[in-house]
């Protein structure tokens, strides 16, 4: 497994990030509806608004997960940090990043991921949209554009929290 990199500007992400004053908020609808209309308009059992801060990745919103976090270092969407394109991975078990990662070879047995970044006003990725399946699969142009505008979404949701709206 290979952990997430560190992006080169990661202070200056982790303060955009906490000048949102998201993390650790308690759950609410907006976001809720946002992932469970992804999780089944994509025909997936996880979907997550997922943030990243310095030792973790903690879940805004979710479904088909208990928990409310995990590690940076076997996050998924920690690889999605450097760049504003969609991160895909079609097949854990055949990418050297993923296929040994616990997340792989255990609970919840990731075998596709889609990350959409949530990219800041600032430029920084505070984290993602993200799609969790247990088999293999792809997503062609149509299913990106989708995923893409349910991102726009929760980043104005996002934007809109910070401006207390």
């Amino acid at each position: 497994m290979k952990a997430a990199p560190i992006p080169e500007h990661d202070q200056q992400r982790l303060q955009a990030l906490r000048e949102l004053l998201i993390l650790d908020t308690p759950a609410e609808e907006r976001f809720d509806k946002l992932v469970a209309f992804a999780a089944g308009e994509f025909d997936v059992p996880i979907a997550l608004i997922s943030l990243v801060d310095e030792n973790r990745q903690w879940f805004k919103a979710k479904v088909g997960l208990a928990v409310c976090e995990t590690s940076r270092e076997i996050s998924f969407c920690g690889h999605a940090l450097e760049s504003s394109d969609f991160l895909i991975v079609p097949d854990t078990l055949a990418d050297e990043r993923f296929n040994d990662n616990p997340l792989v070879t255990g609970a919840p047995f990731i075998r596709f991921y889609v990350g959409a970044p949530l990219v800041l006003p600032s430029g920084h990725v505070a984290g993602t949209l993200c799609l969790i399946d247990q088999k293999p699969r792809q997503l062609d142009p149509l299913d990106l554009s989708i995923l893409g505008a349910l991102r726009d979404l929760a980043l104005h949701e996002l934007a809109g929290e910070r401006r207390g709206i």
